[in-house]
């Protein structure tokens, strides 16, 4: 990847938001030699600052990612972040179709850690509120297209919260089968009400998903 800079959806003195590929991580680790801050110097655009991740995407996630540009910036989004006021959509193709068209997951999330087996999120009521509004966008032969609303912020809720409903993600290696897919989640839409005029941007549905879409009945943007 040579950068990150024609996949700006949108840019003013305060915030990026990134159409984030998937397969690149937000940020480094043990074995990731790549990922969205190896890119922060491309991603200046005349100030002097680097920009800030304000949240994460799980490698695998296609889509809308917020950077700060200032620190300044990144103190006003963290505290939108902090309490809830962010709406997020997501777009995802799970394996199974919903008895109903929408609904609300409440269930919350709890980090289990073994050293055979490293970590995952899971429903348990010990652990962290955790709600997500869903409804169905469209279905096909055993599988559906569900748009999330997550109303909190834990680390993997789509994909956990899609595997309670009993309806797991394409492609999601953890809390589905793995199946030999890419993993069918997409960060759709962001709304971020910072100053009088709120910030909005949509990411394009990425190519490995459109064939699962287009089977629910998605006829492009």
């Amino acid at each position: 990847m040579t950068g990150l800079a024609d996949q700006v959806l949108f840019r003013d003195g305060r915030v990026i938001i990134l159409d984030k590929p998937a397969g690149l991580a937000s940020h480094p680790g043990p074995q990731t030699r790549e990922s969205v801050e190896t890119y922060l110097a491309d991603l200046t655009f005349g100030i002097r600052e680097l920009p800030r991740l304000a949240h994460r995407l799980d490698r695998d996630t296609a889509g809308c990612l917020v950077l700060a540009r200032t620190a300044r910036a990144a103190r006003q989004v963290a505290r939108l972040f902090s309490a809830h006021h962010v709406r997020k959509t997501y777009w995802a193709v799970v394996h199974g179709v919903p008895d109903q068209t929408e609904g609300r997951i409440d269930a919350p999330l709890l980090k289990l850690s073994t050293a055979a087996d490293g970590w995952r999120m899971i429903v348990d009521p010990k652990g962290q509120p955790a709600q997500t509004d869903w409804r169905c966008l469209g279905t096909a032969e055993g599988f559906a297209w569900l748009e999330f609303t997550p109303l909190t912020g834990r680390t993997h809720q789509i994909r956990v919260h899609a595997a309670h409903l009993g309806l797991p993600l394409v492609g999601d290696p953890v809390y589905g089968n793995g199946d030999g897919e890419r993993m069918q989640l997409l960060a759709r839409a962001i709304h971020l009400p910072l100053g009088e005029t709120p910030i909005a941007a949509q990411a394009p549905v990425p190519p490995h998903m459109r064939p699962w879409l287009s089977q629910c009945g998605y006829r492009g943007d």
